[in-house]
């Protein structure tokens, strides 16, 4: 949702088309994340100049613009600070003004691109008009723009990263910023709260250490502001902020890290992003940001700041190498990433068990919780907090834990947990589970669980993410990049993940034991389960055509009409214990991407209304896999088939009990009952897919859906 990236060249000679096409270049990189406009700034021909260029749609489209727009391609700077960001409208519909970057007025003194929300942004607004200043967008992100002027012109001899702290203790709400200045040229301030930045370095030499300073104020506050209200606008006619005190200003010191050996700064390029993959090409050394850090960077330097120190906070940010490889965030052979990232689920899941699940000896070993181990199992009760797909996933291994553990268990959607205030106590353990590790519904839960004392765990995919980083302890998924806004790869990941948690806390247990021996087995040949049922994409794929050209068209319609979604809008998927989350998942990748309202339905509340809708002609999916509830689940199947339902079912290879002439089927390999769940959903995957190809969608960018969800 969102994305940012920046980059700085310093004693490094680039023309501007080498630092706007590694701007667009960068942008596309991020088109993942879901955005309606992408918009760049960039220094003119003129000193105190800057180039702005902003369009809505693609990043093609921009890139399309800028070549209209014929800039100077050949001007050289050996010093320069560009920033750039794909929109996903919040504030305001889609349009050229409400782009970012946001200026602080007509001659671009201050640009901001921003992600997140800045919940004041109203108050700002008003006493900012109070002060005479024109807002010419519906955005937040403005107010930020022209506060950095207002506070500039008030005090016109303050440094960059004194106003910006100047303005980050105006704002409410979760951000992730970058801002340039006519005043500071060549210079970007980064700041984040809440959503995620990272630094990325490339110098011609080795660095001296692999770590960044953090300095910290002498005081809780640099520069104080007037309460940013209408009613304050209004009755107090002084200046916002109080003269600066110089003598608790954060001095610029050199960063060791970016010197040479004589102590001079040596040539280096920054790239900063809201994600790493769009850095990866150009190098893998980084820094992540943490929340209220802001970064400085300056003639081939780069200074964390904060206000204060705070309990726990670190010193210093280590300059990371990241794993990620280029070819990871490509397509290869695939037509769209979606369909890679299903293809991937065999490598993936071996991934996340490399190094934790050895079967053969039986044991499990999660070094992530190891420390922590012995509290969780003397806990209350486990609450596992997502959304989305981290929810069903979470929902898909409730069983197992409660069977292995012997702990209660209550899986929560994040939202609706903040929204009842539910109680939470020092004895619980809070698992919060999220492919980015930003969700902003978690990570408010997060801290809600904090402030109440309870020991957090984080389950995430993504290295340096902000749950990662606030949670006690946790389990990195191994999945990789997953670009696709449909989840695949990381809900079998998670779920894998969960299941070894589960192995885990129950090893004491000597009544498990055959149990977990069982499982562990199962998930030791998960992965070549997963290809075997890969093998059937074809045949999904013509059964999805099949079932789309029977179901959607009426006896008398001509034979020569394409098959199409247009006469079908509901599709139902029947589950039963652990299938019913594998039915949610599966309903929410058929409404994501192929547009087709898809309801799951536990199979048991069948007959509680739900059967008034089956019909003949309603598409029916449903998951009829041999468990220890089997014979109730085949109630439902003949519900349906009494009342001339064609459903198609997914079911264990050779079931007798499917005839050909009554169903449809798809046969997946059997598992242990706690795994079934990993087979069955790779089928719906690719049914999902395929149903949308097939309506010639957007696969990996669905309308109106954003990859990282970092607003309420």
């Amino acid at each position: 949702m969102c994305g940012i990236f920046g980059y700085i060249n310093y004693l490094v000679e680039k023309d501007r088309k080498y630092i706007l096409d590694t701007l667009v270049n960068g942008l596309s990189r991020l088109e993942y994340r879901g955005y309606d406009s992408a918009g760049l700034a960039v220094d003119g021909d003129k000193k105190k100049e800057v180039f702005a260029f902003k369009e809505v749609g693609k990043v093609a489209k921009l890139k399309a613009l800028i070549e209209q727009e014929k800039p100077d391609l050949t001007k050289v700077f050996d010093n320069h600070a560009g920033i750039a960001h794909t929109r996903w409208a919040t504030h305001g519909p889609p349009s050229r003004v409400n782009c970012h970057p946001h200026r602080s007025d007509s001659s671009w003194q201050f640009a901001v691109v921003h992600n997140g929300i800045i919940t004041n942004y109203k108050e700002l607004k008003v006493l900012l008009q109070s002060k005479g200043f024109k807002f010419e967008t519906e955005t937040d992100t403005e107010a930020i723009a022209k506060l950095a002027k207002y506070i500039y012109d008030e005090h016109p001899s303050i440094d960059f990263t004194t106003l910006t702290k100047a303005v980050i203790k105006e704002l409410q709400g979760a951000f992730g910023l970058l801002m340039k200045s006519v005043h500071f040229p060549g210079e970007v301030v980064a700041a984040r709260k809440g959503s995620p930045l990272v630094v990325g370095v490339r110098t011609q030499k080795k660095m001296k250490v692999d770590f960044v300073d953090v300095e910290f104020g002498e005081n809780e506050g640099a520069l104080p502001a007037e309460q940013a209200s209408q009613n304050v606008a209004l009755r107090n006619k002084n200046s916002l902020l109080a003269p600066p005190d110089k003598s608790n200003l954060l001095h610029r010191s050199q960063s060791r890290a970016f010197l040479s050996d004589d102590g001079v700064p040596q040539p280096t390029e920054f790239f900063l992003s809201s994600d790493p993959s769009a850095i990866v090409e150009h190098t893998k050394k980084v820094l992540y940001l943490e929340d209220d850090d802001i970064a400085h960077i300056h003639e081939g330097q780069l200074n964390i700041h904060r206000v204060s120190k705070m309990d726990g906070t670190s010193n210093v940010r280590a300059i990371q190498t990241i794993e990620i490889e280029l070819q990871e965030i490509m397509k290869g052979r695939f037509d769209h990433f979606m369909q890679k990232e299903i293809f991937e689920q065999p490598e993936s899941i071996v991934n996340a068990m490399r190094g934790r699940l050895n079967a053969k000896e039986g044991t499990v070993t999660l070094g992530g919780l190891k420390q922590y181990m012995g509290t969780i199992r003397r806990c209350r009760r486990l609450i596992f907090i997502a959304c989305g797909t981290s929810f069903h996933s979470c929902m898909a291994v409730r069983g197992a834990f409660e069977e292995l553990t012997d702990i209660p268990i209550s899986v929560e959607l994040a939202s609706d947990f903040l929204d009842r205030q539910a109680p939470v106590f020092r004895d619980d353990t809070c698992v919060f589970v999220s492919q980015s590790g930003e969700t902003a519904d978690s990570l408010m839960a997060l801290r809600y669980c904090l402030e109440r004392g309870a020991l957090t765990v984080g389950i995430v995919n993504v290295v340096g993410s902000s749950i990662s980083l606030m949670t006690h302890c946790g389990v990195h998924i191994n999945a990789g990049p997953e670009i696709g806004v449909a989840s695949t790869k990381a809900y079998t990941s998670q779920f894998v993940c969960m299941i070894m948690f589960a192995l885990s806390l129950s090893e004491d247990r000597a009544s498990k034991q055959k149990r977990r021996d069982d499982i562990m087995q199962g998930l030791s040949k998960i992965s070549e389960q997963f290809k075997e049922i890969l093998k059937m994409d074809e045949d999904i794929k013509e059964m999805c055509q099949k079932f789309v050209q029977r179901l959607k068209f009426t006896p008398d319609a001509g034979t020569d009409r394409e098959p199409r979604f247009k006469h079908q809008k509901s599709m139902l998927l029947l589950g039963r214990g652990a299938q019913h989350a594998t039915a949610l998942e599966g309903a929410l990748k058929i409404k994501e991407i192929s547009y087709l309202h898809c309801e799951a339905v536990m199979s048991g509340e069948l007959k509680h209304g739900v059967l008034a809708l089956v019909d003949e002609s309603l598409p029916i999916v449903m998951i009829l896999t041999r468990d220890d509830i089997f014979a109730k689940s085949l109630n439902a199947y003949q519900q349906v088939i009494a009342r001339k339902g064609r459903p198609i079912v997914i079911c264990n290879q050779d079931d007798k009990e499917f005839p050909g002439e009554k169903t449809d089927k798809i046969e997946v390999p059997y598992t242990v009952d706690v795994l079934q769940g990993l087979l069955n959903v790779i089928p719906l995957q690719l049914m999902a897919y395929w149903l949308a190809v097939g309506e010639g969608l957007n696969v990996d960018f669905p309308r109106n859906l954003a990859k990282s969800v970092t607003v309420e």
